[in-house]
């Protein structure tokens, strides 16, 4: 267990999936944690979840491909909670699709959340942090980060893109004392996983959980990743214990990559 009281998080993407876990994870060390999902509804229940845990947690709607929206909620973060500490840029989609097929339009979507969302909400959080000297900033990659996969050359362009982000952001943010990683997942348990397995054998012509169980099986711990195990490297990163880690991503993959 890592004590985390009195740090404030930020969690965008916090409506379900490695986010939820995340931000459930966070209030349970303690933690005052913002819930930032596009979808209001689901923003507010998690945060009622962590309010049940004991501790204090706001819901907020913004869509962070939107600059408007990234600053109303780092303001309202700051106004509410009085600083931020740890900031979890998790938000993301994904596409499984052949890059001939691939509408412009579709590619654009795409990196306006997983690369230009990571962007604007790394700025603006960075801006608050560098005012406080000190902050740790964790953005979620993938393995798709760190090797090509068919089919999926839009989503590995845009991980690749956060490795390198979170690379020259660690060097552009030491001299303030903040920290900045990534994280990289590979098979896990959440509904965006769920839609690419519905994808993948669409297009296949397979059963339903086939591209799963195909994927797991590439791992050396040959099951799922669950959520909770993410959390688990979030919180060692958002603690003291991880104060002279920066710049890396680091896998939690179950053994899909090696690098």
């Amino acid at each position: 267990m890592y004590d985390l009281q009195g740090k404030v998080a930020i969690v965008t993407g916090a409506g379900s999936g490695i986010g939820r876990a995340i931000a459930l994870r966070l209030a349970k060390e303690g933690a005052q944690v913002a819930a930032v999902d596009i979808l209001g509804e689901t923003a507010m229940a998690v945060a009622d979840e962590m309010r049940k845990l004991g501790g204090k947690a706001l819901g907020i709607v913004a869509d962070v491909g939107n600059r408007e929206d990234v600053e109303r909620m780092v303001a309202a973060v700051v106004a509410q909670l009085g600083r931020i500490d740890v900031l979890y840029n998790n938000a993301g989609v994904v596409m499984y699709k052949p890059v001939v097929e691939i509408l412009e339009e579709e590619w654009e979507d795409l990196f306006r959340v997983n690369m230009k969302g990571v962007f604007l909400v790394a700025q603006a959080v960075a801006r608050q942090m560098i005012s406080q000297r000190g902050g740790k900033i964790i953005n979620l990659a993938s393995v798709a980060g760190k090797r090509g996969m068919p089919n999926l050359s839009a989503y590995c362009a845009s991980k690749f893109g956060v490795v390198g982000f979170t690379q020259a952001l660690a060097w552009e943010l030491a001299d303030y004392g903040i920290t900045v990683n990534a994280m990289c997942p590979g098979v896990v348990d959440t509904p965006m996983w769920e839609k690419l397995d519905a994808e993948i054998c669409r297009r296949q012509g397979l059963p339903r959980g086939e591209a799963r169980r195909r994927a797991i099986n590439t791992n050396v711990i040959k099951r799922v990743e669950t959520p909770e195990e993410v959390a688990n490297l979030a919180v060692f990163l958002a603690s003291s214990e991880s104060d002279y880690i920066t710049g890396q991503s680091l896998n939690v993959c179950g053994g899909r990559v090696f690098h």
